[in-house]
């Protein structure tokens, strides 16, 4: 038997660590392999989006749930003992899919609910006044902080969930992690019906919010509010808001700069990718020189 060979998994095929290492030769360490597969992409050996992927994957294996997960101050909830009439502008501006649902506090999660199944209620059981919560109810899983992401990302699989509660370790509610977080890290931001189309920055909505990407450039902004925010030292919208709060922001927080107040609703552990915008009125505002904002409150 060639001890040399490289191991095989269960179907005969040998992992992508193997051929990697017959790519690229035999790594040290990780810090080594990292260097070797950024060689390889500058030799055009691999793209820059494989390049991109495989940092993603290496990266999960040593991050935690608590690294990405939605902080429970900015959970979606739903009350258990609400009506679907009440639930149902939560959902449709949240635009989540699946929403823990609780009883007499946030620790206390006795299920959750697939926005799909709030159909049968409009569909079905309006009329005759027959709607249970409690019959469409999925079971909540429950997760640790400290749960490693790519042991979560396989239980996601197995399982065939897409969210679970995190909690600490006093077994409070600490927040909810989903699959897209997970899978995000990896692959990047995932976009999805409700996020603003290739070739558009800007997205209006009715009650007067803005959506915006965080790469938006602040010449753009500047043209499509009226603003005059210098792009001498950023050039994009995100550099601005960044420099505001002074650290890498997650998602739900909030700033106020000049006469507009933006809410992170899309980051990860790198970068800004979605903000909301509202304008503030009067005595709300900071920073009146548009132009040398000064970092905003944050909240």
């Amino acid at each position: 038997m060639n001890e040399d060979r490289p191991s095989t998994n269960g179907s005969g095929q040998r992992s992508w660590l193997d051929r990697l290492s017959l790519l690229l030769g035999e790594p040290r360490d990780r810090e080594q392999l990292v260097d070797l597969l950024r060689d390889a992409q500058r030799r055009n050996l691999l793209d820059a989006d494989a390049l991109a992927m495989i940092e993603g994957v290496l990266q999960v294996s040593e991050m935690q749930v608590r690294d990405v997960m939605i902080p429970r101050s900015q959970m979606v909830v739903l009350d258990r003992d609400g009506s679907p009439e009440e639930w149902l502008p939560e959902v449709i501006q949240s635009g989540h899919s699946r929403f823990p649902v609780i009883g007499e506090s946030r620790d206390e999660v006795v299920g959750i609910l697939l926005a799909k199944d709030l159909l049968r209620y409009f569909a079905e059981s309006r009329n005759n006044g027959s709607f249970d919560v409690r019959e469409l109810l999925r079971p909540a899983v429950f997760i640790p902080e400290s749960k490693r992401l790519n042991v979560l990302l396989k239980e996601f699989r197995a399982s065939r969930n897409h969210l679970a509660i995190v909690v600490d370790e006093y077994g409070g509610v600490a927040g909810i992690v989903t699959i897209e977080d997970v899978l995000e890290q990896i692959v990047g931001e995932i976009e999805d019906e409700h996020d603003i189309e290739e070739g558009m920055f800007v997205l209006r909505h009715d009650d007067g919010r803005y959506t915006i990407k965080a790469l938006t450039p602040i010449q753009d902004f500047n043209e499509h509010f009226g603003t005059d925010f210098s792009d001498e030292e950023f050039d994009t919208i995100g550099g601005l808001v960044l420099n505001g709060f002074g650290y890498l922001p997650k998602r739900g927080e909030t700033i106020t700069i000049g006469r507009f107040r933006f809410k992170v609703i899309r980051a990860d552990n790198r970068r800004i990718h979605l903000l909301q915008v509202t304008v503030v009125n009067g005595s709300d505002a900071e920073g009146a020189d548009l132009g040398s904002p000064e970092p905003g409150r944050l909240s």
